[in-house]
């Protein structure tokens, strides 16, 4: 099917929506399923109509040029009005197949981001907790709630892992493209020589899933409750708060102790149970869909490094696009990671544009 017949046919679609629109007034939830859609069509519609324009122009003026009787004057304008129009035309398309591209489903969900130490010792642990400061600035640059699940310290400054909930518009169609494996290099501060070393943290970013999406059957879980250890003063020793929840189909273990309350250690095992949970059941429907089919930008696999910050040279690289930004303590601030999360989701959409199925 040409672009052209798939621009036609939502146009049609959009034209019955927009009559079901008055003929459903009276019925709130027909109306609301009605108009949500035609909301959903409205932007590649107006888009459509400068396009289908732009065409009707060109062919306008080819007959102005293609006329015997036209002025010279006239058709050298209309030559050069032709070569604009022209330019602009595969931006357009460009744009439209942006619209038309598969919507991800989970982009407009809350995200639950995991950070963990890898390898490097006390200096991954550093690290770790360098990258869960610079997602929480990044959520504050962007105006999202960034809500602290867990955070299991080791000492120094450093996490052995530590989880947090982000909440805001389009948060996971931001953030998903950071699941993966982050390498640091630099000069640890336990370092007296002033070697480089090199060290690893991983990040998981899941779509946070809501009750409705997920149904988690109570005779699944095998819920312990146990007393907190750790810091934590007087409280630790004296009652049993904290919470550890297996799913035990999967095996999938959540232990959650922060909250000196129970019942809001139990709230939080769940939320993190929830959207691991979710996103298995996201996987496994992708692979189902197709087995080579990338996850994200690059192989997908959260195996796989994705990003290099190198603190001695002041430049972060993202290996999956070739990115490389010396902008590092703008990026560990949060603000400067604006620009590789754009450009992974452009390369993103010019990806899926280079795969488009006409």
């Amino acid at each position: 099917m040409s672009l052209e017949t798939t621009l036609d046919k939502i146009f049609e679609r959009y034209d019955f929506l927009k009559d079901e629109m008055l003929k459903t007034v009276s019925n709130a939830e027909t109306f609301a399923k009605v108009s949500k859609e035609f909301s959903a069509l409205e932007d590649i519609v107006n888009l459509e109509k400068k396009y289908k324009k732009s065409i009707q122009e060109i062919s306008d003026l080819e007959n102005i040029i293609g006329d015997p009787n036209s002025e010279n004057d006239l058709k050298e304008l209309a030559t050069s009005e032709i070569k604009e129009l022209k330019e602009a035309i595969p931006e357009m398309e460009k744009e439209i197949k942006i619209l038309l591209l598969p919507k991800d489903a989970n982009d407009e969900k809350n995200a639950i981001i995991e950070v963990r130490a890898g390898t490097g010792g006390d200096e991954a642990g550093l690290f770790a907790a360098d990258l869960f400061r610079m997602y929480q600035k990044y959520a504050d640059h962007r105006g999202w709630k960034f809500e602290l699940l867990y955070a299991h310290e080791s000492g120094i400054g450093s996490i052995k892992e530590a989880a947090a909930s982000i909440s805001g518009k389009g948060v996971f169609s931001y953030l998903k493209f950071e699941s993966g494996v982050h390498r640091v290099q630099r000069v640890p501060v336990t370092e007296s020589s002033g070697r480089v070393h090199t060290s690893t943290a991983t990040v998981a970013v899941l779509p946070e899933a809501e009750e409705v999406d997920l149904k988690i059957d109570e005779t699944d879980l095998k819920i312990d409750v146990m007393r907190a250890s750790g810091a934590g003063g007087q409280h630790v020793n004296k009652t049993e708060s904290a919470v550890r929840i297996t799913h035990i189909p999967t095996g999938i273990v959540v232990v959650q102790q922060d909250e000196r309350s129970q019942h809001m250690n139990r709230l939080k095992a769940m939320k993190i149970l929830r959207a691991r949970l979710y996103d298995l059941e996201c996987q496994k429907l992708q692979s189902e869909r197709s087995e080579n089919r990338r996850l994200q930008v690059g192989t997908g696999e959260r195996s796989e490094r994705i990003r290099t910050y190198n603190y001695p040279q002041g430049r972060v690289s993202d290996h999956r696009i070739n990115l490389t930004l010396y902008k590092l303590p703008q990026i560990m601030e949060g603000e400067g990671l604006d620009e590789i999360i754009k450009a992974l989701v452009a390369a993103d959409q010019e990806d899926q544009i280079a795969n488009f199925q006409e």
